[in-house]
């Protein structure tokens, strides 16, 4: 894919829009997911769906949309999931009810999965100078967690002046402006890779990872047999899948590239960052919001040092990368993510400077460190395998905020009822065990004196399970900082 100096950055800034779509969706639900739970009356669990089938749907069809863009061409896999894209959005922003938005959301993310391997592959294609490819890479990490940690801001700047549906629609014009960029500027590539499509591994990965999410959401709420019944199925499935993948010719992924460890935690850092920042994004927003009383656009900018921090971490690594190598970038990200999560863990109950000063640490570590590890996972592949390559560090990133909202959510709804200590002088109606949006909702219904009580409760025990997903996040990233660090030195000293 031959481009002018021009051409290659013009390029880089089509898939970057595309890239940015796909990463805010995954989000800018986070600050309208209570007015949309209110509005379109969702359980609990129509909530927790509605926000992971995009994330869920994504992962599952990524291999097979990195092999297939090898396959066909990487320019006509991005026009067809920009087309898909579209539409979705239009259905998704007048849904009627939560069962229609998330058949919706798993439209979407047909679209999204179609573009993402394209972005990166489009981008290993274009550019060939090693510097030049970094800091493309840098600048498109940049976007997969900037994007991913602004799309609350988003959200909460349209709450404030429109209804819910609003955060999808406003899709629709960045993707004609896209796709008809895409169609003039991209050159149209026949495909290198004569593999066949497997379809049916598409279909295991994906129902492998529904089943296990929604085995994590039974488990938290004491569902015993469905949640043994779909982790039965989910892991059947993906030991089928990963059978298959190591008899086959063709695999949609390549198992041998995990013998190399450096791969491996490369892998395991864009999963594990992921997971923190579109997980715990949730969950800050929610607190902000059901806690604090803030509002959808005063919660997102509470949450803005994060995403803006996360901008700057893709590019600087994106530059010391060439210079100080993979393993140390990642590390030091790793821990300065782990460090400013730690921080804001001990200050959730004080003032708000140093809240924001470990938000903004915590974005420019996990920033870092997505941009690190995509380039790590890239610089291993061949050209005709960049589409694999790319669907794995893509399925790390979506796999790692799906389980990452599923675990976090989980904390939540497993936590509150266990901490909820309601006045015994008054009788409340069950509904209020399920979740803080039916406390919240319930307590709107009773007198001031009578609704006080149901609030304090209530908040206390959404903290206590905020805390609980807080430390445990921090907890990941300190962790894979020293595993990284330890696999450093050992790959000095051989």
């Amino acid at each position: 894919m031959k481009a002018s100096s021009a051409g290659r950055w013009a390029i880089l800034a089509i898939v970057s829009s595309a890239v940015f779509l796909i990463v805010v969706d995954m989000t800018v639900l986070h600050t309208a997911l209570p007015t949309l739970t209110r509005d379109l009356g969702a359980s609990t669990s129509e909530k927790l769906w509605i926000i992971n089938t995009y994330s869920l749907v994504v992962a599952g069809l990524l291999p097979g949309c990195g092999t297939l863009g090898d396959k066909i061409g990487h320019q006509r896999m991005l026009v067809a999931g920009l087309c898909i894209f579209g539409v979705a959005s239009l259905v998704a922003a007048y849904s009627p009810s939560p069962i229609v938005l998330i058949g919706a959301r798993a439209l979407l993310a047909v679209g999204a999965a179609s573009m993402m391997p394209a972005t990166l592959s489009i981008i290993r294609l274009t550019f060939s100078d090693e510097k030049e490819c970094s800091l493309a890479i840098g600048v498109w990490s940049a976007i997969a967690s900037g994007g991913s940690a602004i799309g609350p801001l988003i959200g909460g700047v349209l709450l404030e002046h429109f209804w819910w549906g609003s955060v999808f629609l406003v899709n629709v014009p960045v993707v004609v402006v896209a796709l008809v960029a895409a169609l003039a500027l991209i050159p149209a590539d026949a495909g290198t890779s004569k593999a066949p499509w497997d379809l049916p591994g598409s279909i295991l990965i994906l129902i492998g990872l529904v089943g296990v999410a929604y085995a994590i959401e039974a488990v938290a709420q004491a569902h015993a047999l469905p949640a043994a019944a779909a982790l039965a199925v989910g892991a059947a499935s993906l030991a089928l899948f990963a059978w298959r993948q190591r008899r086959s010719a063709s695999p949609l992924i390549d198992f041998s590239l995990f013998r190399d460890r450096g791969f491996t935690i490369a892998v395991l850092t864009a999963l594990a960052s992921a997971f923190c920042i579109i997980g715990f994004a949730l969950v800050l927003s929610q607190r902000l919001q059901l806690v604090l009383d803030l509002s959808p656009l005063q919660a997102a900018l509470f949450m803005l040092p994060s995403s803006a921090m996360a901008f700057v971490g893709g590019p600087l690594a994106g530059w010391l990368v060439p210079r100080f190598g993979n393993d140390r970038v990642v590390t030091l990200a790793l821990l300065l993510g782990g460090l400013g999560l730690a921080g804001l863990f001990l200050s959730a109950h004080g003032g708000a400077a140093p809240q924001l000063l470990g938000l903004a640490a915590f974005g420019l570590g996990v920033g870092g460190s997505i941009a690190a590890s995509s380039h790590a996972i890239m610089s291993h592949a061949s050209a005709d395998r960049a589409g694999m390559a790319a669907s794995i560090e893509e399925v790390s990133i979506e796999l790692g905020g799906a389980i990452g909202v599923t675990v976090l959510s989980s904390i939540l709804v497993g936590v509150y009822p266990l901490v909820l200590a309601l006045p015994k002088a008054t009788d409340f109606p069950p509904v209020v065990q399920s979740g803080i949006d039916q406390a919240l909702a319930v307590a709107q219904t009773l007198p001031a004196d009578v609704a006080r009580p149901l609030l304090l409760s209530a908040h206390h025990a959404f903290d206590t399970a905020y805390l609980t997903a807080l430390a445990l996040s921090a907890a990941l990233l300190l962790m894979l900082a020293v595993v990284g660090w330890s696999a450093s030195r050992a790959k000095r000293a051989r």
